[in-house]
This record gives C-alpha cells, sequence and structure tokens, in this order.
C-alpha cells in the first residue's frame, strides 16, 4: 500500500496568518503554485489561500490585498492527510471534500502536499480518468 509521505511533494512552503495576501501571491509566483497553506505563529496549519481565492474573496470585493492577511482567509479546519495515510484515503478526503490537494501532515507538522497529479501518477493508466472525474466534479 503506498503512502501520501512516499508520493507527495516534500517541502511544502507556508504564507503566514499575517503575511498580506500580496505577499502571498508573489510567493505563490516565486514558487509557481497556485495555493499555499497558511501557517501559525505557532507553526501549526490554519488553512489554505488559492489564488482563486485572493482574487474572489479580496480583489472582487475591493479590499486590498496589502492590508488583508493570509489568516482571514484561512477558514475553518484545514482538510489534510496524515504522511502514513494510504493513497485510497487520500483519494477519499480529495472527494468528500471537492479539493484537489491536501496539506500533509506528520503528528502536527506540515511536511508536504499531495495534489491530485500526484496521485495520478502513482494509479495504474486506466484509473487516471476515473481519478480526475471523481476529484474534477469539485465545486472550485
Amino acid at each position: 500500500m503506498t503512502k501520501a509521505r512516499e508520493i507527495m511533494t516534500a517541502g511544502a512552503e507556508c504564507i503566514g496568518e499575517n503575511d498580506t495576501l500580496e505577499q502571498a501571491a508573489r510567493k505563490m509566483k516565486d514558487l509557481d503554485v497556485g495555493s499555499l497553506p497558511i501557517c501559525g505563529e505557532d507553526n501549526r496549519l490554519k488553512g489554505m489561500v488559492t489564488d482563486r481565492d485572493i482574487v474572489i474573496k479580496c480583489l472582487a470585493e475591493g479590499r486590498d490585498p496589502r492590508e488583508v492577511r493570509a489568516g482571514e482567509l484561512g477558514e475553518g479546519k484545514p482538510v489534510t492527510i496524515g504522511a502514513d495515510d494510504s493513497v485510497e484515503e487520500a483519494i477519499r478526503t480529495m472527494t468528500e471534500h471537492q479539493v484537489r490537494r491536501l496539506p500533509v501532515i506528520d503528528g502536527h507538522d506540515l511536511v508536504g502536499m499531495l495534489t491530485q497529479a500526484d496521485i495520478a501518477r502513482t494509479i495504474p493508466e486506466d484509473r487516471v480518468g476515473e481519478l480526475v472525474e471523481l476529484i474534477s466534479s469539485a465545486r472550485h
């Protein structure tokens, strides 16, 4: 059974909960990613912020991304996967919560990110379409 830690992208970088959305956008650009985990002062995961969140929840509402803090968008308990959880569990979690990426947690530490693409590279080719359909029916 393949575990999340075996296929995840290690070394996920956080945006601080007190950092601005402008800083988050720049970091996304520099890392060439569309989302970032939000970490608190205690280094614990507080949520996720996406490029879409910045547009919809900040810019489209006329708010200033130089003033809005990333932590303001980290709503609710973040959906995560344990580092030793199976790929099957990751697929169930992604489908249930309608997300395409999951922060991977080992204890309380963020150790990586697991994406739909990471999973697609590890499952038999004839199941990739099924995976994409399951997760892509997500509301984003």
